[in-house]
């Protein structure tokens, strides 16, 4: 049978418990989210001449950081609904 002529080395002078909470110490902070505001476009700018559409949402939905709850009544672009209601956050007009 062959042996192995290496030696093992020693662990780490650090004890396994200060690297096990150095791996699950918490990150950096999360941004405060902000409360969904009074109704006004939101989303992606509107193109020039164009007019916001309403759109009311079916789902839980994030839009530049703002928390909507379903049933909240937006004006987005006409391409954001569009996208919205293909995605299904949005109900179908």
């Amino acid at each position: 049978m062959a042996t192995n002529p290496t030696t093992k080395k020693p662990a780490a002078d650090t004890p396994a418990e200060e690297t096990t909470e150095a791996a699950t110490a918490p990150g950096p902070p999360r941004p405060a989210r902000k409360a969904a505001p009074d109704p006004d476009v939101v989303g992606p700018a509107l193109p020039a001449g164009a007019e916001p559409v309403a759109v009311t949402l079916a789902h839980h939905h994030t839009i530049d950081g703002t928390d909507y709850p379903p049933g909240a009544k937006l004006l987005v672009s006409p391409d954001y609904a569009h996208r919205l209601r293909g995605q299904g956050y949005a109900t179908p007009a």
